[in-house]
């Protein structure tokens, strides 16, 4: 029966004015509804709170793997493992074949087995790829591929290195999966710029030696067309068992900056840096070519290029030589030996030595001619030469070794990367009683003529033929009590040691004097560089204005504005406000990079670019010229004066030949051109030699090359200072009355003060003009130079014809200077007369 337990009072209940009445029916069983009710509630409530959990932590998961971003980086190591339970065959060389599929499946595994181990790689670790395999008793090699949150970038590096150095030794192999056993494994970071997706087979090439042959290889599309853009290949090259590879570039003609597009060789066919031989760019003419030698017989080249300016490319020829059992041998009484496959780049892991010996009571004396190794690297020789129980690296210009008995020992090792040119040396036995008969005896152990001693030049390399000197007329006694040429005198140029060649000097008309008695020129006074070198030259100067007023030392835009700054012009950098300073600047340059080799006279192939052989009709090289445009040559005036027997002013008796290295060898790239018109400079007086300038108009335009080029025409206010190195080059006689040279030389000088120049000469030397001494390279400008390039190369590399050469006394007279027309001065003449 149900019962009313509950009445509300409808007047006491009023909702929205009306009145309600609530009845509530009686639960059969009060008292237990009473208990249930609380746990039926908390049921409940537990129910949706898990139910809202459960969805938070499905949605966490579904953000954290489809939508949350993936911070880790991609990080790719390349490497190699040795193998000795197995045995190379050729199917292996073929990635296509099921045997190369199969080991290489059995060695991705071993390799997640490795790196799975090592806690401080399994978490970033994505897989392994083998990409190759070479004998010994198995090499394969492999990219390791990572990824890892940015901040444990480092970290990850670090535990591959560590594991790198565990397992390259031997001592720690062992057998992985009971199948593969690794004796050694080398890894390593790539290089990003050097990486591609391991299966990706486009531009790539596979080659084998072949015994007795020279192979070719080029870059895509050469000689027809550039490589092309955005490109990575790469040539995997073997030779048979027990070889080795020689490598060599014939041609080389990539952009300048490594960068940008670079050629890689490693000593490995995996591309890790730590068997990387060399990295390459820019274009090596013919006589520093590349030639590189493998420690094994696999080689791996490849060309990395950007998207824009590409180049010509390479020519490349590969063989196969027998590989040496042993380097190194026992030599006897005199000879020479040389680094590995000299004058070929030595190769990496190479270890020689050999035993010179002589009769007693005679003692070894080593002369190392060429000397190019691996510079230190924190002070630690990688390659070297150990002798007398010192190691050498690096470069030198002249090294000897003596030994204190009849027998010498030299041994020469290799790391395992970035190689070099090596050396050359001879040996010889020596009395140490007289260590140099009809000579003077250096106190480095070299022998020069007793005419060098005491003449004020550095002959020895060590000044030891310069001590205890009594000076002669023509030299100036250091406070060191070095005898110097008065050449050196007052030009900026510490060359006494002590500064007491540049005390008390007095300045031209065109310099300012310092307060520490040095002399600069006036136009670089307020160019906001310490030219003094105690802040003389930048008192009292209101900088912050970009243009000043205009003077004979300041640069002119072509706004007709002036600005302070030293030589603007080509430099790199647009100082005028409408870059007027860096336009036509499309000179200077030399394509061919050239060799570190010190000492030599001989130029190399287009290493001065501008340099021109002027030929009289049934003559060889009468003077010298240079290029300054594609249809103009400058040159002496007084090459072009007639004589009772000949009218050197007429052009059709001319022939100009550029691009030339050799006399008389008209080899790859040397254009012959007919001259169609000589303007001599209105002014040029044949008695003083002052205005000694001439132009000549080509028959028709010369196209430019890797060989042939314009070298950048001064402003009328470019300085070229007192002290300056410079060089000159040309075919003319290597010394008075003695024979023509074959072969383009060179020879490095230093501009000279002309007060001190007018001491030394018997004619007058102008403002017009410019002296300069020899400094090195054995020759001064001799006959059949005049008329050529004295050119100087600026701190960006940028040439500019700084002089023409004009006269002198005599030929190589190493106290005698020579005389240049001053190229700054005929700026304007050239334009008005060339338009150049």
């Amino acid at each position: 029966m149900i019962q009313s337990s509950l009445k509300f009072d409808p007047k006491k209940d009023e909702i929205n004015g009306l009145a309600e009445e609530m009845v509530f029916l009686p639960a059969s069983n009060q008292k237990k509804l009473e208990k249930r009710k609380p746990k039926e509630v908390m049921l409940i409530v537990g129910v949706i709170v898990g139910a809202v959990l459960l969805s938070l932590m499905i949605g966490l998961l579904v953000w954290h793997f489809h939508f949350r971003p993936d911070n880790r980086i991609k990080k790719m190591y390349s490497g190699y493992l040795n193998i000795t339970n197995q045995q190379f065959i050729e199917q292996l060389e073929d990635s296509e074949s099921e045997e190369f599929k199969n080991l290489a499946i059995t060695v991705e595994k071993t390799l997640q087995e490795i790196y799975m181990d090592v806690n401080r790689v399994a978490p970033y670790y994505v897989q392994s790829t083998v990409t190759a395999f070479s004998e010994g008793s198995v090499i394969a090699y492999y990219w390791l591929e990572c990824r890892v949150p940015p901040e444990n970038e480092a970290e990850l590096d670090e535990a591959i290195r560590v594991l790198s150095v565990m397992m390259s030794s031997r001592s720690n192999a062992r057998t992985f999966s009971k199948t593969l056993r690794v004796s050694s494994m080398v890894v390593d970071r790539a290089d990003p710029r050097k990486v591609k997706p391991p299966k990706d087979k486009s531009c790539f090439y596979d080659l084998h030696a072949t015994k007795d042959k020279r192979s070719i290889f080029t870059s895509p599309g050469f000689p027809n067309s550039p490589y092309p853009p955005d490109s990575w290949c790469q040539w995997v090259i073997r030779a048979d068992p027990d070889n080795i590879l020689e490598l060599n570039f014939v041609t080389f003609d990539l952009e300048k900056t490594c960068q940008n597009d670079f050629v890689t060789v490693y000593d490995s066919l995996s591309p890790i840096e730590k068997r990387e031989i060399t990295e390459r760019c820019g274009v090596y003419p013919p006589t520093n070519a590349l030639k590189l030698i493998s420690s094994r017989n696999v080689m791996l080249v490849t060309l990395v290029t950007d998207e824009e300016e590409n180049y010509p490319g390479f020519k490349a020829e590969f063989r196969q030589l027998p590989k040496e059992k042993v380097c190194g041998k026992i030599l006897e009484q005199s000879g020479n030996f040389s680094s590995p496959y000299y004058p070929a780049y030595y190769p990496p892991r190479a270890d020689c030595t050999w035993t010179l010996k002589v009769y007693p009571p005679f003692r070894v004396k080593v002369v190392f001619r060429i000397f190019l190794l691996q510079e230190q690297e924190n002070k630690i020789c990688k390659d070297y030469v150990e002798i007398n129980n010192e190691r050498i690296c690096g470069k030198k210009p002249m090294l000897v070794q003596l030994s204190s008995g009849n027998e010498m020992t030299v041994k020469f090792h290799s790391d395992a990367a970035v190689s070099d040119r090596g050396f050359f040396a001879t040996f010889e036995q020596y009395d140490a009683s007289k260590p140099c008969p009809d000579e003077f005896a250096c106190a480095i152990g070299s022998c020069i003529g007793k005419d060098l001693v005491c003449d004020g030049w550095n002959d020895c390399g060590d000044n030891s033929d310069e001590k205890n000197c009594e000076c002669k007329e023509d030299q100036f006694q250091c406070g060191t009590g070095l005898c110097k040429s008065k050449f050196w005198m007052c030009d900026g140029v510490n060359d006494c040691g002590d500064n007491s060649d540049e005390a008390n000097c007095q300045c031209d008309s065109d310099e300012m004097r310092c307060a520490n008695t040095k002399c600069i020129p006036h136009e670089q006074k307020c160019n906001m560089v310490d030219e003094c070198g105690d802040g003389t030259d930048e008192k009292d100067c209101k900088h912050g204005s970009h243009s000043v007023p205009c003077t004979a030392y300041t640069y002119k835009c072509k706004n007709e504005l002036c600005i302070q700054k030293k030589n603007p012009e080509c430099d790199g950098t647009k100082d005028c406000v409408d870059g007027s300073d860096e336009q036509n600047c499309n000179c200077g340059t030399r394509p061919y990079k050239h060799s570190r080799i010190v000492g030599g006279v001989d130029a190399e192939v287009g290493e001065w670019p501008w340099q021109v052989s002027l030929h009289v009709r049934g003559f060889s090289n009468t003077c010298g010229a240079s290029v300054i445009s594609n249809r103009w040559l400058v040159s002496a005036a007084h090459c072009f004066q007639n004589t009772a027997g000949t009218r050197y002013s007429d052009p059709t008796i001319w022939t100009a030949y550029l691009g030339l290295h050799v006399q008389l060898k008209l080899g790859d790239g040397v254009v012959k051109k007919s001259i169609k018109q000589i303007i001599v400079h209105e002014s040029y007086n044949p008695q003083t030699f002052n205005n000694d300038i001439a132009l000549l108009e080509l028959a028709d335009p010369v196209t430019f090359s890797s060989v042939i080029q314009p070298i950048c025409l001064p402003d009328a206010t470019h300085n070229f200072p007192v002290g300056k190195s410079v060089w000159v080059t040309g075919w003319g006689r290597l010394k008075e009355d003695g024979p023509e040279a074959k072969v383009l030389q060179k020879a490095e000088l230093r501009i000279i003060k002309r007060q001190t120049c007018n001491l030394l000469l018997s004619s007058v030397v102008t403002s017009r003009m410019l002296c300069a001494g020899f400094l090195s390279g054995g020759i001064d400008a001799c006959q059949g130079d005049s008329g050529g390039p004295m050119s100087s190369v600026e701190k960006n590399g940028r040439v500019f014809l700084a002089g023409i050469v004009s006269w002198g006394d005599g030929c190589a007279r190493r106290n005698k200077p020579g005389v240049y027309t001053k190229a700054a001065k005929y700026r304007e003449w050239i334009t008005t007369h060339s338009g150049v």
